[in-house]
């Protein structure tokens, strides 16, 4: 037992260690970002800034476009994590919870799509897109991201640790399909899909490939093409690039700091079958 404490003791400050050390890019990243451009290669490298730019470094970040960038990718992250949650919960329960001829072979068709490289569609995507008139514009960005095969498969392994005796009760009370997947199903996965609805805002607005090829105008740019537009304007200034960085990531930490507890639920959840 005294040996398996130790090497309990060691394993963690082992693992202690290396998150300090993963988290030394991102501290270099926030002090740079509060620093004068004179000092941010000073030598031996200064964690905690001698000199501090609380606001003139930020303040010429959110005058330049920041603010515009910033607000289309709160809008399209937003509004893309709430359709695809609710299309792909609706596909998970169908292919978890309800009895048709084919269901686990059209399963297995869909997540056979899965393994076709999204880059090899895209050529298809954009004509059809095109066809309808929705390049460049919000709502063909959207649309495009409003269904996920993963996300479909992680809350069907949700839906299938609900308890099969929930559904039939509902059922012999008159309770059709629709109202047993909006008052008794999501309630019972609520963790699970709060987990995947943090993972689909963090790769929606971490996303520059789609935004990349379907938008055109400036004033429909996200937030990672407008860094790339900053990059190309002050790439030689690094203070203000870390302001722009720590600026682009602030939403990601909010969302996982509040939803945190929910994505621990949900990778428990996850691993109970009812």
């Amino acid at each position: 037992m005294k040996n398996v404490s130790v090497s309990k003791i060691g394993w963690t400050i082992i693992m202690a260690a290396a998150g300090m050390i993963s988290l030394l890019p991102f501290l270099w990243m926030l002090t740079t970002s509060f620093k004068p451009e004179a000092d941010v290669f000073n030598f031996p490298i200064e964690w905690i800034p001698t000199k501090w730019h609380l606001i003139e470094n930020y303040k010429q970040v959110w005058t330049g476009g920041f603010l515009n960038y910033y607000l289309n990718s709160i809008y399209i992250t937003l509004t893309t994590t709430f359709i695809n949650v609710f299309v792909c919960a609706l596909a998970a329960f169908g292919f978890s919870k309800l009895r048709f001829r084919g269901r686990d072979t059209m399963f297995l068709l869909v997540l056979a799509l899965y393994m076709v490289p999204p880059q090899a569609s895209l050529v298809p995507q954009f004509l059809l897109f095109n066809w309808m008139n929705l390049i460049d514009t919000h709502i063909g960005l959207i649309l495009i991201n409003s269904f996920s095969i993963i996300g479909a498969f992680m809350l069907r392994q949700f839906f299938m640790g609900v308890n099969n005796e929930f559904m039939e009760s509902a059922r012999m009370d008159g309770a059709g399909h629709f109202r047993s997947f909006f008052q008794i199903a999501l309630p019972l996965i609520r963790p699970g899909l709060a987990t995947y609805a943090i993972l689909r805002f963090i790769w929606t607005w971490n996303d520059y490939q789609y935004p990349l090829i379907f938008l055109k105008s400036k004033d429909l740019f996200t937030i990672q093409l407008g860094i790339r537009l900053f990059g190309d304007q002050y790439g030689d200034i690094y203070s203000l690039m870390m302001a722009g960085a720590v600026s682009a990531i602030v939403p990601l930490l909010i969302i996982f700091a509040l939803g945190q507890k929910q994505v621990i639920e949900g990778i428990s959840l996850g691993g109970v079958k009812g």
